[in-house]
């Protein structure tokens, strides 16, 4: 595994026509199967990739969108998801700090209501996956890693999330999303968006149910069982904290429970 690589996992079977969910069962590990890799965008053309893939699937589904700064910003970590070289998901998680949050440019009030509530906020933003994998378990595998950057290691607890109308039913079930705010038109992808918050104590909980059985997917319709096992996760955040001490050491500070409002982040 490559230094730059946080973990490497194989992608789900494919279900031939006819084939019952109950039916499918990971294939052996074998040097032919098929792998990606889960990366932190550090490097120009690693993020220029996840931009790409961010204008084509926004762009098909009438979003605008802004490329990647070419450099990470502070109190940003962008991840990639690779195959061989071609990049096939991408998110970007934002911890809460003196730039604030993207959420707050529409939501500001329910963010603030969260700091005074105790709460260390995080985002996820600028989701994207290739349409042509359409694989549940690159998502899972994003969103895992994403997790643990931002609850195991950086120690944030609570998560938002904008999401257009039509999706809210679809991040509440496979995901335990719950709507925070109503819908707003966002400018930033010129469309309607939806404020919906995760606490990460309930995915911490489905992870230590549902995470490393897959084949628990016949019957449980979350994401959680395409997800590592506990036992996993450990391997996972030791690694990021080897290959990315700045994080590690928290050198992003969530901003205090009752503090002022900060500036707002941009794109």
């Amino acid at each position: 595994m490559s230094e730059d690589t946080i973990i490497g996992a194989a992608f789900e079977p494919t279900r031939r026509p006819g084939t019952q969910r109950s039916q499918l069962q990971d294939p052996p590990t074998d040097p032919a199967e098929r792998l990606f890799k889960i990366r932190a965008a550090r490097t120009p053309g690693q993020r220029r990739s996840a931009s790409t893939l961010i204008n084509l699937r926004y762009a098909w589904r009438g979003y605008s969108s802004k490329p990647l700064p070419q450099d990470p910003a502070p109190g940003r970590i962008t991840l990639v998801a690779a195959e061989e070289d071609d990049t096939i998901g991408t998110m970007t998680v934002g911890f809460d700090g003196p730039d604030g949050l993207m959420v707050e440019e529409l939501f500001p009030g329910e963010v603030h209501a969260l700091r005074a509530g105790g709460h260390r906020v995080c985002e996820f933003t600028k989701l994207a996956i290739d349409g042509a994998s359409q694989s549940k378990r690159v998502l899972a595998t994003l969103f895992h890693v994403a997790y643990l950057y931002a609850y195991r290691v950086m120690r944030f607890d609570c998560l938002l999330i904008e999401v257009n109308p039509r999706h809210v039913n679809y991040y509440s079930r496979i995901l335990g999303f719950t709507t925070l705010a109503d819908s707003k038109m966002n400018p930033r992808v010129n469309a309607p968006a939806v404020l919906m918050c995760l606490d990460f104590a309930h995915t911490e909980e489905q992870i230590a149910r549902f995470g490393g059985q897959p084949q628990l997917s016949a019957t449980e319709r979350s994401l959680y069982p395409y997800s590592f096992s506990l036992e996993e996760e450990a391997g996972i955040v030791a690694r990021i904290q080897r290959g990315d001490k700045r994080m590690a050491q928290a050198q992003y500070t969530a901003w205090p429970a009752a503090e002022a409002s900060p500036r707002h982040a941009s794109m």
